[in-house]
């Protein structure tokens, strides 16, 4: 069993980037919500709607399957990590993510990998995401 990022109550976030800014601060020591590992949209013409995309957390992600240079590979438990000095900003791991929740950053021209690290989590005021149990030997028959 992992713990890994999940959105839980979708209908409770409130649009206020809390989490965001969490992850910026904590990770590139920023204050701005382009940084974050997550990203909370609002849905255009639907007030009080929001988009919550956070890393899944993959154990094969497709993220790091077509990295050319193997930049982006899979961390223990899930997700992925990256070396930076592979990285050729290519942008084939952002076109790639299955639940387009890889963040591009466009100062450095690499991919902004979460941590399944938790902070967001901790400045979430309303629930909405938290950190998960996963059972990952459990198998989906088709």
């Amino acid at each position: 069993m992992s713990k890994l990022l999940r959105v839980v109550a979708r209908e409770q976030c409130i649009g206020c980037y809390s989490c965001m800014y969490a992850c910026s601060r904590t990770w590139f020591k920023a204050l701005t919500v382009e940084k974050a590992a997550l990203r909370i949209k609002n849905y255009a013409g639907a007030e009080g709607a929001f988009s919550i995309r956070p890393c899944y957390g993959c154990l094969e992600p497709d993220c790091a399957r077509v990295c050319p240079t193997q930049a982006l590979t899979p961390r223990d438990g899930g997700g992925v990590k990256l070396d930076p000095s592979k990285c050729t900003s290519c942008h084939l791991c952002v076109e790639a993510c299955i639940s387009n929740a890889l963040q591009w950053d466009q100062e450095t021209r690499m991919p902004i990998v979460c941590h399944q690290c938790g902070v967001c989590v901790k400045y979430c005021p309303n629930g909405v995401i938290d950190m998960v149990e996963i059972d990952r030997s459990r198998k989906v028959e088709p």
